[in-house]
């Protein structure tokens, strides 16, 4: 009679892309009892290459232990159980060779596929934050142990130390700047961190003032007609200047290369007597075909798209648009950047709504669905400071205290 195994697997990437590890368990289906581990840092990849990192793995152990075996796959990647189940589509091609890959370790009759909470799913947690951990550290590390005999022999395979196998010789220390992590909880806050520290680099963040398209709530992204500020716009950028002015507390001012934001930024540098300096980084999102239209029009209009982009962070509007997951991929690659250049400074980023709220997003070591549960007005002030330790502390959020009369 065949075996059973139940593998449970996750992965996990601090910044999203960033330093990444993954942990796989292989349990006896019948007795509970654990029978194989396996993790490793994987160097800097995205949260979703490292959950199919440890599928892979986890399939591998259990094909390990017993070929024949029929296998129950849990995890909390709903995407991942998704996509191997075939209801989603993978379009990512980093994913697609992991995914192939997964599928050709055991005949697809003989596995199964389950979503479960990340709170069900805490051993092979802790292994991927192990290893994210040993990452941190400069440590290339990776765990590979069976604790039960193989299928056909009498012998256990040899364990390594709990720890895991480590070598410090030859890794790089990776950028503690991106270690934000989105698929675990996130580190203490600053505020509980050394006080020789030092002081952080201090992001305010300002959505620029509307548009025309804004109180219609139109997609207006990075790929349309790159309106410029309405004469409320024009407004709200001037009182968002005032403010600023008062607080004293800027000295840098950099701004997305949109007509929008440029403006916006024009009215801050005026009135504080700063230059402004263009960051290609802090464009918004690329909305593709959907640019101008309502979220209404679309769903009329590209209804399967529109369910795609809800529910997968790799998928792209309609018309080769920029997905949420490459939004972030450059958000991050900007923040690190600007964190590097600006230690101990205060910067105006006058940007837009995605990328705002990415920045949050990355800060608290939220999920990309956040995005869609955050509420962030025209000319509204965020803050984000980040410190030494590559910890990031979230100060404000979608404050419009200065627009009011």
């Amino acid at each position: 009679m065949a075996r059973e195994f139940i593998v449970e697997a996750d992965g996990g990437s601090r910044g999203n892309p960033g330093p990444a590890g993954y942990g796989a368990v292989v349990i006896d289906a019948a007795t509970g009892e654990t029978l194989a581990e396996a993790a490793e840092y994987l160097g800097v990849v995205t949260n979703n290459v490292a959950e199919y990192r440890g599928l892979l793995a986890g399939l591998r152990a259990a094909h390990d232990l017993d070929p024949a075996a029929t296998v129950h796959v849990r995890m909390d990647s709903k995407l991942v159980v998704e996509q191997m189940t075939g209801r989603w589509k993978i379009k990512h091609p980093d994913m697609k060779p992991l995914a192939a890959e997964a599928a050709r370790v055991f005949p697809a009759d003989r596995v199964t596929y389950e979503w479960i909470p990340r709170a069900e799913n805490k051993h092979a947690d802790r292994l991927a934050n192990e290893a994210m951990d040993a990452g941190k550290r400069g440590e290339q590390w990776s765990l590979t142990a069976t604790t039960a005999p193989r299928k056909g022999r009498g012998e256990l395979r040899e364990q390594p130390p709990p720890a895991g196998t480590v070598t410090t010789t030859e890794a790089p220390a990776p950028d503690t700047r991106a270690a934000r992590n989105v698929a675990t909880s996130p580190k203490p806050t600053s505020g509980w961190a050394s006080p020789d520290m030092g002081a952080p680099a201090t992001f305010v963040l300002l959505r620029h003032g509307e548009t025309p398209l804004t109180p219609q709530k139109r997609f207006s992204g990075s790929g349309g007609t790159d309106p410029a500020l309405s004469d409320a716009g024009q407004e709200q950028a001037r009182r968002a200047a005032e403010t600023l002015a008062r607080r004293g507390t800027i000295e840098v001012i950099l701004a997305s290369p949109l007509t929008r934001t440029r403006q916006t930024a024009a009215a801050v540098a005026e009135r504080l007597g700063l230059d402004v300096t263009i960051e290609e980084g802090l464009k918004e999102t690329d909305f593709g075909t959907w640019e101008g239209l309502t979220f209404g029009e679309v769903r009329e209009r590209y209804p399967d798209d529109l369910n795609a982009w809800l529910a997968d962070p790799e998928a792209h509007p309609t018309g080769g648009g920029e997905s949420f997951a490459e939004t972030a991929t450059r958000i991050a690659a900007t923040r690190d950047k600007l964190v590097a250049a600006y230690a101990g400074r205060t910067v105006l980023l006058v940007t837009h709504v995605t990328p705002i709220k990415t920045f949050v997003r990355l800060a608290l070591g939220a999920p990309a669905e956040s995005l869609f549960r955050m509420e962030l007005s025209a000319a509204s002030l965020s803050a984000v400071a980040y410190y030494a330790d590559g910890n990031a502390s979230v100060r404000l959020f979608n404050d419009t205290s200065h627009l009011r009369p």
